[in-house]
């Protein structure tokens, strides 16, 4: 007799759950069954067309997948790893915001227990001097590219050689700074979108002689592949900076092919070539530009400009009167 008032009732809430679920499950106009449309994220009748519910959340990934086998390549869980990071992202990140969750200011004890552990979450994240060492490198990486506006896919690249440097044991003797900025340059070389050592000195904490030897040092050691700089890396990036047309972009092209067949590049500073092939293609497309508006952007003298330029139009059939 004891047993029955809790069985009663828990009998009428199942009844109260089932007809809730079958309310929703029916149309409320018709009573017809209910079809979920994940591409309008909506749910309709099958039978008058009502629509029940809109703007639904779609709780599936992001990415699509046709068979089995591209399904297990891109299922995760969390963010995807990177080498941009010295613990690959795998680690419990703190925010810096003294912020709840709704966006609200944490109290003054709240704030400092959230101080403590973004410390010990730090000591945990960097065990060692040798991750300590990476973070400080991998953080130098990401500041130069951010000021040179270099991709991401360079970013990455510099951060593996970076780590294979690391591995390598050739840091001893050279500077953290100095193996960063050459890891940098040669990982710009390697995907074709060059910055000039000027540059590279400009925004890195190292002068240029540490640069160029710590770049030799680390192109032999790690057998890097780096082919001899481009002119033509060059020409979109100045082209851009100088707002000159397409006419002249494709016009300074033709002039570097030309003068690659008559073996003028070689032994050339590919930065003065690219400048100087953009002042003559302004020229010839009856743009004007001065050799001191090119000489800023390019960050190489007119002397330089003067010379490359004559020996760019030597090349032509007809040189401009």
């Amino acid at each position: 007799m004891s047993e029955s008032p809790p069985r009663v009732r828990t009998n009428e809430r199942t009844t109260e759950e089932t007809s809730e679920t079958t309310e929703t499950e029916v149309c409320p106009e018709c009573g017809g069954s209910l079809v979920n449309d994940t591409e309008h994220g909506e749910t309709v009748c099958s039978e008058c067309g009502l629509v029940v519910e809109e703007d639904e959340i779609d709780p599936g990934p992001e990415w699509r997948a046709f068979d089995s086998r591209e399904r297990d390549e891109k299922s995760r869980v969390g963010a995807p790893t990177t080498k941009m990071m010295h613990d690959k992202g795998l680690s419990t990140n703190i925010g810096w915001q003294d912020k709840d969750g709704y966006g609200n200011a944490l109290s003054s004890r709240q704030r400092e227990k959230m101080q403590r552990l973004r410390t010990w979450n730090e000591r945990f994240r960097t065990r060692d001097s040798k991750e300590r060492n990476l973070k400080q490198a991998l953080g130098e990486i990401d500041r130069m590219a951010s000021a040179l506006g270099l991709p991401e896919n360079v970013r990455e690249t510099a951060s593996v050689i970076y780590r294979r440097a690391l591995e390598d044991d050739l840091l001893p003797g050279r500077s953290i700074e100095g193996v960063a900025t050459a890891s940098l340059y040669a990982a710009a070389r390697q995907a074709g979108n060059p910055r000039s050592l000027d540059e590279l000195e400009r925004v890195s904490r190292v002068d240029r002689m540490e640069l160029t030897r710590t770049y030799r040092y680390i192109i032999r050691e790690l057998e890097l592949e780096v082919r001899p700089a481009d002119p033509e890396h060059y020409v979109p990036r100045f082209a851009s900076d100088l707002g000159v047309s397409e006419e002249a972009e494709r016009r300074a092209r033709d002039l570097l092919d030309q003068a690659r067949e008559a073996g003028l590049i070689s032994g050339k500073s590919p930065v003065g070539l690219a400048a100087a092939a953009i002042y003559a293609a302004s020229l010839l497309t009856n743009q004007k530009l001065t050799q001191s508006e090119v000489g800023d952007v390019a960050d190489v003298s007119e002397v330089t400009i003067r010379n490359r330029y004559h020996e760019l139009l030597e090349t032509q059939p007809e040189t401009p009167a």
